[in-house]
């Protein structure tokens, strides 16, 4: 009998690449939590690798030194591409063909629009260069673009600095649009996520957050936040960063599970999928790295979930918001 996860094309939306780089993208002995050998050994079909940039001032040096550190990576991330069953992808297309030839789909993405430097048109050169397909407006830190929903006291921030999004940040909102980039409101304020949602033509999503109701923790998605991804069609994926699925921490895969199912619950299982944020802090019980993938889709099953639901849990959903990125940007 053919195990369902066998047969899944699993999408984890929200890995981090350390940094600078230890060439051990192929090593079969690694400190990182994902690599090319573990997502074998896990049944991990695709991943979207961020280019983490971390928050620095907000002044013409710190985003020197983002615009910088950006390129860097995703020249890292760009050079995986054909080696040892590698596939980076640009498009969901991209992505399904790769899992048909049993290839390795990597999605570019960013974390921190800090990265832009500023400048909200180069958005749609690392789209160009590179095929980044989301970049989340914040991270910890208020930057140009928006205000976060954890500040940095070490940066001097206030509580908010634009009130959610700035002028900049509806340019890049826009910019993202016009180049099928998705707008990713992990780590954005409340105020911030909301006013995205409407300021951006194609819908936003969560690459890795939780639901607040269940963990009362600053990065997660509250109802009203949960509601206004039903309503314009986002998605949140739940991450396995124990402080943000049980208070006080020491949360599992089962809690990331219960998390699942209550999003699924409240506003549709279409608007729900996983990823872990490994090597970015993320790994939990059940969950401790790539390998251990197949663990989620058993506790999935145990939940009561379906196999379509699963599929969909697991990569169809954000392969949906891909399609509809992309389309969106042909479009406009």
């Amino acid at each position: 009998m053919t195990d369902l996860h066998d047969t899944l094309l699993t999408l984890d939306s929200h890995i981090d690449i350390p940094w600078p780089d230890r060439e051990d993208a192929w090593a079969e002995e690694t400190p990182r939590q994902v690599n090319v050998p573990k997502t074998r050994k896990g049944g991990l079909r695709a991943v979207c690798l961020a280019a983490y940039i971390p928050q620095g001032p907000r002044d013409d040096a710190g985003h020197a030194d983002g615009w910088e550190r950006v390129q860097g990576m995703l020249d890292v991330i760009s050079g995986l591409d054909g080696g040892q069953g590698v596939r980076v992808c640009r498009t969901a297309a991209d992505v399904r063909a790769a899992y048909k030839a049993d290839d390795l789909a990597v999605i570019p993405a960013i974390e921190n629009g800090h990265a832009l430097g500023g400048r909200p048109e180069r958005i749609a050169e690392l789209a160009r260069r590179y095929g980044v397909r989301y970049m989340t407006l914040t991270h910890n830190g208020h930057n140009a673009l928006a205000d976060a929903a954890i500040p940095r006291r070490d940066l001097a921030d206030a509580e908010t600095l634009h009130g959610g999004l700035s002028d900049l940040g509806r340019e890049a909102i826009a910019q993202m649009n016009r180049s099928g980039v998705l707008t990713d409101v992990s780590h954005a304020a409340k105020s911030t996520m909301m006013q995205a949602s409407e300021v951006s033509s194609t819908p936003v999503f969560a690459s890795h957050s939780c639901a607040r109701a269940l963990c009362d923790h600053p990065r997660n998605l509250d109802d009203e936040q949960l509601d206004r991804l039903q309503e314009t069609g986002g998605l949140i994926q739940v991450t396995a960063m124990g402080s943000f699925l049980k208070k006080g921490g020491g949360g599992t895969v089962e809690d990331l599970v219960r998390h699942v199912a209550y999003i699924a619950d409240r506003i549709g299982v279409e608007h729900v999928g996983i990823s872990s944020d490994f090597d970015g802090g993320g790994g939990i019980p059940g969950w401790k790295d790539a390998t251990e993938t197949a663990n989620v889709t058993r506790a999935l099953q145990a939940a009561g979930f379906s196999d379509a639901d699963i599929a969909a849990i697991w990569g169809g959903n954000m392969l949906r918001l891909l399609e509809t990125a992309e389309e969106a940007a042909v479009q406009s």
